[in-house]
């Protein structure tokens, strides 16, 4: 078995695809997940999420920030806490995950989690159309048809995946100065705001009920969570040494340093645009709030960063295909989440007619996906941070029967039965506009807790179960790897 691979260059495109980085090649430092933790939040989605608490939640302002602030972090202290795993091992979480699951076990969560990326992907490809169809308008007086819809869609999603392409090391750079441009013009937007809007009908709207505000946690948290199975990709090439503590507080000030401010400042928008989380279009309202000369570089900046995120998620993306079997090189792995993305943008952008409903569904059902994952691959990475070596990186890349992560037949029975479990249970507590789950309408589903209770059910199920024994080590996997002293 063959398990090496060039090391990556000191050039733009990277080449390493799934197999973990070696101890020569992992010169990362923490302080680069900042800007990639920002760059993952830009999107003028957080203002029609924080409009919607508004407007669907009933929340006053100090609802939405009290809302903001818990859901960044918990969904991003989970990111930062799992994404440890990634100096571990190395290697990206998907393919960690083939230690908790089992070789063929891991293809259950793990094409769940794959066709998850599908839809973020297409939300974020959408939002970025809208953005430069909004850009046309406010510049040129150009008004959208359905040629330029796809034509615009075309260019995001082929940018994108271009971007993606070029690996971690342009995405890093990419993601260091899109934080400084967009927090220019946040702020900017956010001074506009204090001159021009008016406070007292903004201080003026009624508390809205607590479960109301439990509820609006689980809508936000839904996006950071969706980031968990994807924090290791990004800290795989930290140093065995980097301080576990500095990687989640990283994780979650970038990503709350974004997240709440735009969630507070769609609250806000929301007062004077009353339809905007009602709208089809979730971004052509910064022509109504905001004047020309700073919506136009606002969503300029937003339009960047929305490719970013997509970028992100594909680069991700393509680890997780090659980890499902997808013989093919990661690029071309990359470009399966492309196509996907602009035939599903498509058909949202010229056929649906509730993008917000649509969204707020896909993110709920998307929480439940994810947390039955989080909770099984949470309780493992207890249990392995116990050990001299945590993850071995031949066994990793061995689909053999006589590979240490084979267990039973390539199944991990145990960790299939919790996230089996809990998935079932989350999704039985869950109503979205389609759909109902038999138990939505208990305290736990009136509340939208389907994700924490979906999280709590899969570690406490795989934690009372007997612990999962790996089959002998292969020859050559056992050398073991130093303590870090940041765990």
């Amino acid at each position: 078995m063959d398990t090496t691979a060039s090391p990556e260059t000191e050039g733009t495109v990277e080449t390493r695809g799934i197999e973990p980085v070696p101890d020569n090649e992992r010169r990362g430092r923490v302080r680069e997940l900042f800007p990639t933790w920002v760059a993952a939040n830009i999107s003028v989605l957080l203002l029609t999420m924080g409009a919607s608490l508004v407007v669907f939640n009933g929340l006053n302002f100090w609802q939405v920030l009290v809302v903001a602030l818990i859901a960044a972090a918990v969904s991003f202290g989970l990111t930062g806490l799992l994404s440890v795993t990634g100096k571990w091992g190395g290697a990206p979480g998907l393919m960690l995950s083939r230690a908790t699951f089992g070789v063929r076990g891991n293809y259950f969560p793990g094409m769940i989690l794959w066709v998850a990326r599908f839809g973020w992907e297409t939300i974020n490809a959408v939002t970025g159309a809208f953005a430069l169809l909004t850009v046309l308008k406010l510049l040129f007086g150009i008004e959208s048809n359905d040629f330029l819809t796809v034509l615009t869609l075309f260019a995001f999603v082929a940018t994108t995946f271009l971007v993606s392409g070029l690996g971690r090391k342009a995405l890093n750079v990419c993601n260091k100065w899109s934080t400084y441009l967009f927090g220019i013009f946040s702020v900017m937007v956010l001074v506009y705001l204090i001159a021009k809007m008016d406070w007292q009908q903004v201080f003026s709207q009624r508390a809205g009920d607590t479960a109301m505000m439990i509820a609006g946690i689980g809508t936000i948290a839904a996006g950071g969570i969706s980031w968990i199975p994807s924090g290791p990709d990004f800290t795989r090439y930290l140093p065995h040494a980097a301080s576990g503590k500095k990687i989640v507080a990283t994780t979650v000030s970038g990503a709350g340093l974004v997240m709440v401010p735009m969630v507070l400042m769609g609250a806000v928008m929301s007062s004077r645009t009353p339809d905007l989380a009602k709208a089809s279009d979730p971004v052509a309202f910064l022509g109504d709030v905001l004047p020309t000369w700073l919506a136009v570089p606002y969503l300029i900046t937003a339009l960047v960063g929305m490719l970013l995120i997509n970028s992100l998620s594909m680069y991700s993306a393509g680890f997780t295909a090659q980890t499902m079997g997808v013989k093919l090189p990661r690029p071309l792995a990359v470009s399966i989440n492309a196509l996907i993305s602009l035939v599903g943008g498509a058909f949202m952008m010229l056929v649906a007619t509730s993008f917000i409903s649509q969204f707020i569904a896909f993110l709920t059902l998307l929480a439940v996906s994810f947390s039955a994952w989080v909770g099984v691959y949470a309780i493992d990475m207890a249990r392995r941070s116990r050990r001299t070596v945590r993850y071995h990186a031949d066994a990793l890349m061995d689909t053999t029967r006589t590979g240490r992560y084979w267990y039973a037949g390539g199944f991990c029975w145990q960790a299939l039965t919790a996230w089996g479990v809990a998935l079932a249970l989350g999704l039985c507590l869950t109503k979205v506009q389609w759909f109902t789950g038999p138990l939505a309408g208990t305290w736990f589903g009136t509340h939208g807790l389907g994700w924490a209770v979906t999280i709590v059910v899969a570690a406490v199920v795989f934690a009372v179960l007997p612990a999962p024994r790996e089959n002998a080590p292969a020859k050559g996997d056992a050398a073991p790897e130093p303590i870090p002293a940041g765990r």
